[in-house]
């Protein structure tokens, strides 16, 4: 008796399992090969949020802005002799503003600050530091009659800005940076502060009334 013609597309592809103890093994690396897929993506998921909640954590400490912040800062006087320094300025609460000649939404706060300043001498440092200039750098302080707060300027990033890129992030100005007693940064307010905005951050972050 002639032996059966195998029918048409049964032909096992190359390589298949041709017995039930050869399909159970592939069954079985086959398996595997799935857990060890998953291991892998699960692993890889667990970094990337690992990774993720560090970088939120080490962006958003001290005042919550999303950016990056120096913990100190150490500049040239405007007037080239001597520096400013957070550290020098430890034991009272600490405002640092940036300004500069050509900032009309400074020239709208400063009034407040200068007055707030004079008001509060003693009890906190107000640091001025002149970023992204084009000009006069004292232009602001004469102007307001802040001549005699500590008066830097700042220096580094692409336009000698390079405390306030890393405090901001921004390329606007004003910029008003809070720090504590022990100079640890609490906020960074990236607007100016007008009418009764100041003295009512001071109220917040220092328990002060001006």
């Amino acid at each position: 008796m002639a032996s059966p013609k195998r029918r048409r597309g049964t032909t096992p592809p190359k390589g298949a399992p041709t017995s039930r103890r050869q399909t159970r093994g592939a069954a079985a690396r086959a398996s595997a090969q799935r857990k060890r897929a998953l291991t892998l993506y699960l692993t890889a998921a667990g970094v990337a949020v690992v990774v993720a909640v560090g970088f939120i954590a080490a962006s958003s400490g001290g005042g919550g802005t999303g950016v990056t912040k120096p913990a100190s800062f150490d500049l040239p006087a405007i007037n080239g002799s001597g520096r400013i320094r957070l550290a020098d300025f430890h034991g009272k609460p600490t405002v640092v503003n940036f300004f500069a000649s050509w900032c009309t939404a400074c020239d709208s706060e400063l009034p407040s600050f200068s007055a707030v300043s004079a008001k509060l001498k003693g009890q906190v440092n107000f640091v001025g530091v002149d970023a992204l200039e084009t000009g006069d750098r004292m232009y602001m302080p004469r102007r307001h009659d802040f001549t005699w707060w500590p008066l830097a300027r700042d220096v580094g990033g692409a336009n000698g800005s390079g405390l306030h890129d890393a405090l901001c992030n921004c390329n606007s100005m004003p910029v008003t940076a809070f720090y504590d007693a022990n100079g640890r940064l609490l906020q960074v307010d990236r607007e100016a502060l007008v009418g009764g905005t100041l003295t009512a951050e001071l109220q917040k972050f220092y328990g002060i009334s001006a």
